[in-house]
């Protein structure tokens, strides 16, 4: 796995999902937001950290009882004590919400390891448990209780499929209120540079539309006045 410098992830951690979208938009990258997965809890800092993923595929009854989960080696058990501390849990549940990825114990455990977050495209046991924990969290919807054993887990950081969105170990996932992006792991320090600098801009931008400024020429800058304007207020604001 690569190694995600504290540098750009501190400056991951002020960008929304919007500006890092917008940014890779511009790259060429169209499909990078994880579709119909939302936070658990909104208000929480941002979430940054290199993926680690799992793998669900459909369960077959002879093969996923429920004594499965005795098994030490079992990858659902292996993937939250092996994820590595700063990175970010990714589960590929098929987008079905009908068999829980996981509950609050074990989310409670990526927490006290030190992981980043956690990432489904399916749902969560005890969601309410885990919303409260002071750990960034996404999902699609609860999961029912019972439901074991739909869904087996079969892979361990390997390319997965999240909510649409191609997901491989090592990219950046960051999460926000609106959801998480998906950055490929080799343009990750450009585009966290590029997002800073597209929400200092931004920034002024809403100042300006606050004291009722149009946006006409202002967003996006094409009259060179803004420009000027925009510099000035950086050298103001030491920005």
């Amino acid at each position: 796995m690569k190694i995600l410098t504290s540098i750009t992830r501190e400056k991951l951690m002020q960008v929304s999902t919007a500006t890092i979208a917008t940014c890779l938009f511009k790259k060429g990258f169209k499909n990078q937001f994880i579709q119909n997965v939302q936070p658990l809890r909104l208000g929480k800092v941002n979430m940054v950290g290199e993926a680690y993923t799992l793998r669900y595929i459909p369960a077959r009854e002879d093969l996923n009882q429920i004594n499965v989960f005795s098994d030490p080696n079992h990858p659902q058990r292996v993937a939250v004590e092996n994820c590595p501390e700063g990175a970010v849990l990714v589960i590929d549940s098929r987008k079905n919400a009908r068999a829980a990825s996981a509950g609050s114990i074990l989310v409670t455990r990526l927490m006290v390891r030190g992981v980043a977050g956690i990432v489904t495209d399916g749902g969560f046991r005890d969601s309410a448990e885990i919303a409260a924990l002071n750990f960034p969290s996404f999902h699609q919807s609860p999961s029912a209780p019972t439901n074991l054993t739909l869904h087996q887990a079969i892979d361990i950081n390997v390319p997965i499929g999240c909510g649409d969105v191609a997901v491989f170990p090592g990219d950046v996932l960051v999460g926000d209120d609106d959801g998480v992006m998906v950055i490929p792991a080799n343009i990750v320090n450009e585009v966290a540079e590029e997002c800073v600098e597209m929400t200092v801009f931004e920034n002024f931008v809403l100042e300006k539309v606050n004291e009722g400024q149009s946006i006409i020429g202002l967003y996006p800058p094409t009259n060179e006045n803004t420009s000027k304007a925009f510099s000035v207020w950086r050298n103001i604001n030491n920005l």
